[in-house]
Formats: structure tokens, sequence, C-alpha cells
């Protein structure tokens, strides 16, 4: 029988969520597997993965065929990897030791690449909030200044309009005569 590892899908539409799994070639991607190895989220920066290494270094060892997606997935946590040492020790290129030492070495090196990922999207996360912070504060600004603008015209409008009206019944009454006296009184 011939044995895939492959992503079984999950969650709903736009948002999806695998599980790895061991099936048969023949079975449908949704349908019957033979044993659950782990899971792969893509929708978190970065993805997340959790595989059960031993089941999964088992599998691939007898002679499980990835797809291409989970080989990428099991080369980023490093099963591929052990496999290839594990074949340096049995044709005895390497002693167990060394294959461990190697692949302690290795996975420290990716876990620190991993952290530094987070670190970076992190710190770019804390730029990008800083930025429309300051950008709000300079929208806040300039309407504040455009509101003490259009306050301050209308204020020095209104002392031009009473300048005004003082200064025009003051001509009017200039050329008043006797006939407009008498009609007033």
């Amino acid at each position: 029988m011939a044995t895939k590892i492959r992503l079984q899908r999950f969650g709903k539409k736009g948002k999806p969520f695998f599980h790895v799994v061991v099936a048969d070639s023949r079975s449908p991607r949704d349908g019957k597997f033979i044993e659950r190895l782990g899971s792969y989220n893509p929708n978190t920066n970065p993805a997340t993965i959790e595989i059960n290494f031993e089941k999964t270094l088992d599998w691939v060892n007898k002679g499980a065929e990835p797809t291409d997606t989970c080989r990428a997935i099991l080369s980023y946590k490093g099963v591929l990897y052990k496999k290839h040492l594990e074949g340096g020790v049995k044709k005895g290129a390497l002693t167990a030791e060394q294959a461990e030492a190697k692949f302690a070495e290795w996975l420290s090196a990716k876990d620190g690449k991993i952290e530094g990922k987070k670190d970076n999207l992190s710190k770019s996360k804390d730029e990008v909030k800083k930025a429309a912070l300051a950008a709000e504060a300079k929208k806040n600004a300039d309407r504040a200044a455009a509101l003490a603008i259009k306050n301050a015209p209308v204020a020095e409008e209104v002392v031009e309009e009473e300048v005004v009206a003082e200064e025009a019944p003051a001509t009017e009454e200039a050329p008043a005569t006797e006939e407009n006296k008498e009609e007033q009184a």
C-alpha cells in the first residue's frame, strides 16, 4: 500500500487550517487517513506548525512519501534533515553522537532565525503603531489649527462689520437737513 504524508483541510472559507496526516495515496484529500501527525496553520505570521517529530520520522523512514507542501513543512521542522543524518550513520560516514550534535546545532540555529523573525515582526508592528499615532496626532493638530483659523477670521469680520455699521449712520446723518428733523418730530 502506497502511503503519503499530506495535508487535510479544515477551517472555514478563507481561513484554512490543516492537519498533517498519513493516508493511503488513493483515499480522498479529506477522507480516511491512517494516522494524524500534527497540524499546520498558515493564518498566523509566522505559520504555526505542530508535528509529532518521532512519529513523522518513523513514517518517513518506513517509506511514506510527503507531498510538495508537506515536504517543505517537514524540511522546515528538520524531519528530513534528521533522516539524512541517520542515513549517514547507517553508511558509517558519521557516528550517532556526531549526527546528534549536528542536528542540535541546526535546530538551535533554526530557532534563532524563527525568534529573530518574530522579533522583527513585533518591532515592525510597533513602528507601524507609532507611525499611525504620529499621523493621527498630526491630523488632530491640523484640525485644531484649521478650527483656530476658521474661528479667528469670524471674530475679525464681526469687528469690521461693527466699524462699518458705525460709519454708515454717521454719513447718513451728516447731510441731514431740517426736513428730516421735522419728520422725526
